[in-house]
C-alpha cells in the first residue's frame, strides 16, 4: 500500500485534492474530507492519510507515509529528512519580518535583543544568526501569531503570508523576508528504493504530467499547401508538429502541435494571417514527454 499524506484543511487542502484528482487519483467515498483520516482512492493500493500540514513532513521522514504534499517551510522547520520530488506550482508564499505600524523598528538590524513570536522558530533563528542578529529572544506560539506584538507579548513576528491582506488587517508591515517557500510532493528516501513501492514513481510522474500540461495547449488547424513553410516557422512545438494531408479541392494539410500557453493569444493571429483556417485551442489533461 502506498500512503500518501495530503493537507487536511487550510489553504493547500483544496489545492492538493485537485491535483490528484487530474491525475487520475480522486478520493474515493465521499463526505467531508476535512474530517476524515484515512481515504481509499481509485487505485486500491493508493490511499490517502489526511494531516495537519506541519505534521506531513516528519510522516513521510518517519515512514508513516511514503509520500505527502507541504510547504518546503515546514520541511525546513521540521528538519525532516526528506526527497523533494516535485514543486507543485501552487500556495508559494514567504517568512516574513512584521512590526506595528506604530513600531520605531522599520529594518531588521534593529531587532537586537529584541522578542519575536513565531511558528517557525527554527528558520528564524537560523535567519537571525545569518544576519548577526544577537541577543533576540525567540517565542514560539501556535497560533494568531499576529496579535502577539499588540498585546505585549513580542517587538515583532515571523509569519507566513502569500497576499500580505493579513498583515494590513491586523496593521502589521513587513520589514523583511525571512524564507521564500514553496509546495512540494515530497517522497520518503527508503519508499523510493523499495521495489514492492513502485508506484510511488507512477503517483510522480501523473502528477508531474498534470502539472506540465497546465502551461501547454493543444493547437490544431488546416493550412493549404501554399501557406505551409509560412505556417511551420510559427510552429516549433514539443518536437515539431504532427502533420497529415487533408482530402480537399486544394492540397491542404492537417496540423496537430502543442505549445506554451502563454503564446496563444499572439500565436492563433499569426496563424491566421499566415494562412492558417479552421484554427482550434484545446486544454491539456496530462502531458508525458
Amino acid at each position: 500500500m502506498i500512503r500518501i499524506a495530503v493537507p487536511n484543511k487550510g489553504r493547500l487542502h483544496e489545492p492538493t485534492l485537485s491535483l490528484f484528482k487530474d491525475s487520475g487519483l480522486p478520493i474515493y467515498g465521499g463526505g467531508n474530507e476535512s474530517r476524515k483520516l484515512i481515504s481509499k482512492t481509485s487505485d486500491p493500493e493508493i490511499m490517502f492519510i489526511f494531516a495537519r500540514s506541519a505534521d506531513i513532513p516528519l510522516f513521510v521522514e518517519e515512514g508513516t507515509a511514503d509520500l505527502g504534499i507541504t510547504g518546503l517551510d515546514l520541511v525546513v522547520e521540521k528538519n525532516a529528512d526528506v526527497e523533494l520530488l516535485t514543486k507543485t506550482g501552487f500556495g508559494s508564499s514567504k517568512l516574513v519580518l512584521a512590526v506595528p505600524e506604530s513600531s520605531d523598528i522599520n529594518s531588521v538590524d534593529q531587532l537586537h535583543s529584541k522578542r519575536i513570536a513565531t511558528e517557525f522558530p527554527e528558520i528564524t533563528n537560523n535567519f537571525m544568526s545569518e544576519m548577526n542578529i544577537k541577543d533576540v529572544e525567540i517565542i514560539e506560539v501556535s497560533g494568531a501569531c499576529e496579535m502577539t506584538p499588540h498585546i505585549g507579548v513580542a517587538d515583532a513576528i515571523v509569519d507566513i503570508t502569500s497576499s500580505g491582506t493579513t498583515l494590513l488587517i491586523n496593521k502589521l508591515v513587513e520589514i523583511g523576508t525571512v524564507f521564500k517557500s514553496d509546495v512540494y510532493l515530497i517522497a520518503n528516501k527508503e519508499s523510493l528504493k523499495d521495489p514492492e513501492k513502485q508506484k510511488i514513481h507512477d503517483v510522480k510522474m501523473a502528477v508531474e504530467s498534470v502539472l506540465r500540461a497546465k502551461s501547454k495547449r493543444y493547437l490544431m488547424m488546416n493550412v493549404p499547401e501554399r501557406f505551409m513553410e509560412d505556417v511551420q516557422k510559427l510552429l516549433p512545438g514539443l518536437s515539431g508538429p504532427t502533420i497529415m494531408e487533408v482530402k480537399s479541392s486544394e492540397k491542404t494539410y492537417a496540423i496537430h502541435v502543442v505549445v506554451d500557453a502563454d503564446d496563444i493569444f499572439t500565436l492563433v493571429g499569426k496563424l491566421k494571417d499566415a494562412g492558417a483556417n479552421g484554427i482550434l485551442v484545446l486544454p491539456i489533461e496530462r502531458l508525458i514527454p
